[in-house]
């Protein structure tokens, strides 16, 4: 039969009605073509079908073996879908499967095998007809490869992302003893996702509103390098290798020590940096960067700058160019998730990677972003846990109650307080019970936690206004609080309370009130604390010892502050605590790029002495070098002060360099002659 036959008789069956579960062989058609039980097979050439069904006997004979065993591994669980194949003999399918695969048989089954082959090379049309044909398809179960060349099933990947979620969910968590969940990863652990700010703004309004049309176009898309700290942004300059480099130091008890280096060229731009600081000139900075975009303590100097100038946008952007410049150096080793990585403050090539860290953090918290400050925060911590150069830790909880991380904070403070003392500071004295109270505010959480939280909060503000009596009146001024009668008028917390403590505690005291006090404003806050300040005085009036001891802590603690904390203060620019500060830190200049470095300071390279001014110069050799920078009046001066005709002859020239300078101050000088009045009656026009 030829093809045009064939697909002739194959439009007359797509013409026909559709294929059913008869034509199939599942045995519920009907139709009157279907043979009866036990019936003769119908002739080869009769019907329109004959030919389609005599041609394959088994419409699956080309499905691999691979998927024909799924699917009778699928088929005893599921016996309705299960097909029968119509044995032309009326025997069973399984028999006429057997039978195929022998050599001998009956000669019906001779027949068939011969009309078979017959017709092989019609098998591929005939395949695509019945491709054609909507038929009802088994699903199978798709297999992975891993690594190691192993099948895994999606079942076993449902299971494995289903497990992940589990442990991943904070209600699952393990309960600890004070009724918060204990996290078993790492305090300081460090997540990537959070260092973006695009991704807690679009928690907070979506990310149609945060996006918007910003989504560049493929065509208009150009290759920048993946970052975790920032996202490089199409309007800075073309970055290119700047002269730094990390280096691994050592690695001690599974912590590994880097550092930043710079190189000679590097070094180079550095001292002009200096002459530009020193000229006190910010267009030479401005100038200095254009020669060289990336050089971070240019970008941190001129970030303060147009940040005296109003201008937060710009100096918000200098800080992340800054940031980008000093990741594009990381060392592959260097991890910012894993809190095991440490940089030494003391080496001033480090100090200028936790200042752009913290003032990134301080333009996150100012955006409305304090998830994404606190991580930042967290990572800051962890690079120097010990020492903690900007003592982030004055600053750590106040971003963990306005991003709602009271999980944390209390975590921290059980964790540390064993060595750290974080009870003698009076931010954590006061932000934890905090927590704990907003914890037990919390409904999904069950009641057992609930009241947990609750003794725990009220244990532990009461110990907070009494160890730091002078916190309550400035917190409840600053929150447009009428205190009662009794408290007023109660010498404990009254003025007497904020003279006589020292002015380093002053000082933190001052910081915590004028960071946090919005955080008291809350009526349920204030309703909770109102009942504790009253037993706290029922505890002064009755001499508690507690109290008497808290008094004795006071006058020996907080003498002085360390120097970490002077460097919070000065970079936080909280006005309460910068009144603060005593004479020996303000009278000393302070730079942006390096505020009060540290008194040991581990120096790689010293910049290159310059000419120095004696100072024994007369007053009219300061007034021309006030005129003249360059004017030197003893020039070179000869050190073998033995030679008298060597001395004259200094004397000379320094006299004769003084004249000069007269002369060329007097040429230069212009003297603007007054208008004249020729014709004091009126403007005319000129002819």
């Amino acid at each position: 039969m030829s093809r045009r036959a064939l697909r002739r008789l194959r439009g007359e069956q797509r013409g026909q009605e559709g294929p059913g579960l008869g034509e199939l062989g599942l045995g519920l058609d009907p139709g009157p073509e279907r043979p009866r039980e036990g019936g003769p097979p119908p002739a080869p050439g009769k019907g329109p079908r004959g030919p389609a069904r005599a041609a394959v006997s088994n419409r699956f004979e080309l499905i691999p073996a691979e998927e024909s065993e799924d699917e009778a591994a699928d088929g005893e669980e599921r016996p309705d879908t299960r097909l029968s194949e119509q044995d032309p003999a009326g025997g069973s399918p399984e028999g006429s499967r057997d039978r195929s695969k022998e050599g001998t048989g009956t000669p019906s089954e001779t027949d068939g095998d011969g009309q078979r082959e017959g017709q092989e090379a019609e098998q591929p049309d005939r395949t695509l007809a019945t491709s054609n044909k909507p038929r009802k398809k088994k699903k199978k179960r798709k297999t992975k490869k891993n690594s190691a060349g192993e099948t895994v099933e999606d079942n076993d990947l449902e299971d494995i992302d289903s497990l992940l979620e589990r442990i991943e969910d904070p209600r699952l968590a393990p309960q600890s003893q004070g009724g918060v969940t204990a996290d078993s990863r790492p305090l300081l652990y460090v997540e990537h996702r959070n260092l973006n700010p695009e991704n807690e703004l679009k928690r907070y309004f979506g990310a149609r509103a945060v996006l918007g049309d910003q989504r560049p176009r493929q065509r208009q898309r150009q290759y920048v390098r993946s970052m975790w700290l920032t996202a490089p942004k199409n309007t800075w300059p073309r970055y290119s290798k700047t002269g730094i480099t990390m280096q691994l130091l050592d690695t001690r008890r599974g912590v590994q020590h880097f550092t930043f280096e710079h190189h000679r060229e590097y070094q180079q731009v550095q001292f002009k940096f200096l002459d530009a600081v020193e000229s006190m000139d910010p267009n030479n900075i401005v100038l200095l960067l254009q020669m060289n975009p990336y050089h971070v303590d240019s970008l941190l100097q001129l970030s303060d700058v147009c940040r005296m100038q109003e201008d937060q946008e710009m100096a918000r952007d200098l800080i992340e160019r800054a940031l980008y410049s000093l990741e594009c150096a990381f060392h592959p080793v260097f991890s910012l998730t894993s809190g095991t990585c440490r940089l030494d403050y003391r080496r001033p090539e480090n100090r200028a990677f936790f200042l752009a860290l913290f003032k990134h953090l301080m333009f996150l918290e100012k955006r409305g972003c304090p998830r994404t400050a606190l991580e930042f925060c967290k990572l800051i911590l962890s690079l120097d846990p010990e020492d903690d150069p900007l003592c982030v830790l004055l600053l750590i909880d106040f971003l963990s109650l306005r991003a709602r991380e009271y999980t944390f904070l209390t975590r921290l403070f059980q964790e540390w307080e064993s060595h750290r003392n974080l009870s003698q500071l009076p931010n954590f004295a006061f932000s934890v019970p905090l927590a704990y109270f907003f914890l037990s505010q919390q409904e999904e959480r069950p009641e057992l936690e609930r009241s947990q939280a609750r003794e725990r909060a009220a244990q532990l503000i009461q110990l907070a206004l009494i160890m730091f009596p002078s916190v309550l009146m400035p917190l409840l001024d600053h929150c447009s609080v009428q205190p009662d009668a009794r408290v007023a008028s109660h010498p404990f917390f009254g003025l007497n309370a904020q003279i006589s403590q020292s002015p380093a505690l002053n000082q933190l005291t001052s910081l915590y009130v004028g960071r946090t006090h919005a955080l008291w404003k809350d009526p349920a806050v204030m309703a909770w604390l109102e009942p504790h300040v009253h037993e706290v005085l029922h505890m002064v009036d009755a001499r508690d010892a507690l109290v008497q001891e808290a008094e004795h802590k006071r006058k020996i603690r907080y003498q002085s502050a360390p120097r970490n904390i002077y460097r919070h203060i000065i970079l936080s620019e909280m006005k309460e605590a910068t009144a603060a500060l005593p004479l020996e830190v303000t009278s000393q200049p302070v730079m942006g790029f390096d505020p009060l470095p540290p008194l040991d300071s581990i120096v790689s390279y010293t910049r290159p002495e310059r000419m120095s001014h004696p100072s024994n110069e007369s007053t009219l050799s300061l007034f021309f070098r006030s005129l003249l920078p360059n004017f030197n009046l003893q020039g070179d001066i000869r050190h073998d002060g033995d030679d008298e005709a060597g001395a004259a002859q200094d004397l000379n020239q320094g006299v004769n360099r003084l004249m000069a300078a007269m002369r060329d101050m007097l040429a230069n000088i212009q003297f603007q002659e007054p208008p004249r009045e020729d014709n004091p009656e009126g403007d005319g026009d000129w002819d």
